[in-house]
């Protein structure tokens, strides 16, 4: 699976939104900045991300970009989706979608099974989480097996 830098920088300003003391609005040259993002790049994701409901701009002299809902309540699977679409695709596919024949056929359960593993990792952290450092169990758990920091 590839994350795209859109979908990274997505994440990373909605994270910066979340620390926000107060919920605050914070123009996007400071979220841009805050995370090292190229600012027009940031605008049009930002575009998206209100676009989807997750984040709300503020208009006026104090104003900016805030989250939508708590920081609980968005996952990292829904700001993905936002700006990336869904999360795991095959040929621009979604893998229900595609059949395989003959040697190739158990393909199909190989990828459903990745966007089955995907999903579990990323519609269970929230920015809460993430903003915290305290990811759910089964999250640090994986990032903790033997193996999994290694680039093979």
């Amino acid at each position: 699976m590839r994350v795209s830098a859109k979908a990274d920088y997505a994440v990373r300003a909605c994270a910066e939104l979340a620390a926000s003391p107060h919920g605050d609005p914070v123009p996007s040259e400071v979220l841009a900045a805050g995370q090292d993002i190229p600012v027009s790049f940031l605008e049009r994701i930002l575009g998206d991300l209100r676009r989807a409901g997750i984040v709300a701009s503020v208009r006026g002299r104090s104003g900016g970009y805030r989250l939508a809902r708590p920081a609980g309540d968005v996952t990292l699977a829904e700001v993905i989706r936002a700006v990336d679409g869904p999360l795991v695709t095959v040929r621009d596919e979604r893998p229900p979608s595609l059949t395989y024949e003959g040697s190739a056929a158990a393909l199909l359960d190989v990828w459903v099974a990745l966007r089955t593993n995907v999903r579990q990792v990323l519609d269970v952290v929230t920015l809460a989480h993430l903003v915290a450092g305290d990811l759910p169990p089964q999250v640090k758990a994986l990032s903790e097996t033997v193996g999994a920091w290694d680039n093979p």
